[in-house]
């Protein structure tokens, strides 16, 4: 099987892509700009929200919530309402969770090891777009 069909979903690589299937949206969800820093965060130790939040840095409440809920809803992350006052909400990772944001740090480390071969690529190809 085409590696494309696993990530699309379909079968014929004439198709568009545009039907998500249920494993390209959990993929989605796992390599988004928010499920990334979340799934990495979350390695290390269970975070309250508001820490949580802190330490990921620049995302709003309402797309931290919603990221969130939806790396629970596909099994990801574990939600532990606590019930005292005030209330105490802690995340952590699933086993499931674990295994993909161990693949997810996989590739970050890649990125941030190969960011100066990434930006010479970059310099190389704004030259030559500029020079023509």
């Amino acid at each position: 099987m085409a590696v494309s069909s696993v990530v699309s979903g379909t079968t014929s690589k004439y198709d568009t892509g545009e039907q998500m299937c249920p494993h390209r949206l959990v993929l989605e969800h796992v390599t988004s700009r928010w499920g990334v820093l979340v799934l990495i965060e979350l390695l290390e130790r269970p975070y309250r929200f508001s820490e949580l939040r802190r330490a990921i840095g620049r995302v709003s409440e309402k797309m931290l919530t919603q990221t969130l809920q939806t790396l629970e809803r596909d099994g990801l992350i574990h939600r532990d309402a606590q019930p005292v006052i005030p209330p105490r909400v802690d995340y952590s990772l699933t086993d499931l969770g674990r295994e993909a944001a161990e693949q997810v740090l996989g590739l970050a480390l890649w990125t941030k090891e190969r960011m100066g071969e990434v930006q010479k690529a970059r310099d190389e190809y704004d030259a030559r777009k500029s020079g023509s």
